[in-house]
């Protein structure tokens, strides 16, 4: 009895244990597709401390300015995704900015969305990563540059210790979820750097129902915060992709 109790008891350590884990099998698929089918920008592998992980590097047109953007996916997908991330990290070359897109930690397919919270753990090393390249590579200029959840992962970031950067913009972000390493509403006054809140008026529920709160919570860091919306956009910004362009680039030249 004893023996198939102590069985037992290491299958559940082990389901807990992986909750709490990145999955590297599916990076390294995803890793496999986004090469085999990049035209632009080239794979660079970084190391966050546990593992090796993909990153797409893209040059600016203007290298001179020295300012770069790290520019980070949502929930499950990768460095290459084809709505906001990708137009976002080549775009972005055109206007003098140098992109770096990294492959964010990613749970299953089945996995729900709150499970996230348990792999937090694994997003300072990998965004310290992506800027200490940066930094090494002599750009003076960094921001942050996310959607969804990477948003939500971003804001984690900095709402503790952390490389500095210049600044951080946030596509498609929601207020979180409570009480956790989710919870952005909390973690917003502690955002002590120009932060760019951007969302459509078609985004997720939750995205938009959370807007006001956002704002509300972003004015007690004391910094410059604004919040655009789109007219029309969808959290994908699906057909609104020169707008999305736009209204990033006409946040990011302004400051930097």
């Amino acid at each position: 009895m004893r023996s198939v109790f102590s069985i037992v008891s290491a299958v559940c350590l082990l389901a807990v244990s992986a909750v709490h884990a990145t999955d590297l099998e599916k990076e390294t698929r995803w890793a496999e597709q986004v090469v085999d089918s990049l035209l632009d920008g080239e794979a660079v592998y970084l190391n966050d401390g546990r593992a090796d992980f993909l990153a797409i590097e893209t040059a600016s047109t203007d290298a001179a300015l020295r300012r770069a953007v790290v520019v980070m996916h949502g929930t499950g997908v990768h460095p290459n995704w084809p709505t906001v991330v990708q137009p976002l990290r080549v775009g972005l070359t055109e206007s003098g900015w140098h992109t770096l897109a990294i492959q964010m930690p990613v749970l299953a397919n089945e996995a729900e969305h709150a499970q996230y919270a348990g792999i937090y753990d694994w997003i300072p090393g990998r965004i310290d990563a992506a800027i200490a390249y940066l930094r090494g590579k002599g750009f003076d200029r960094v921001v942050l540059v996310a959607h969804s959840q990477g948003s939500t992962m971003t804001a984690y970031y900095l709402s503790g210790a952390h490389l500095p950067v210049e600044g951080f913009v946030a596509v498609g972000m929601s207020g979180g979820i409570p009480g956790g390493p989710m919870d952005t509403l909390s973690q917003l006054p502690g955002l002590k750097l120009p932060v760019f809140d951007l969302y459509g008026s078609d985004d997720l529920p939750e995205v938009v129902a959370s807007a006001a709160d956002r704002a509300s919570q972003a004015a007690k860091a004391g910094t410059d915060y604004t919040q655009q919306v789109v007219a029309g956009a969808d959290h994908f910004f699906d057909g609104e992709e020169a707008e999305l362009l736009d209204a990033v680039n006409g946040w990011l030249n302004q400051r930097f």
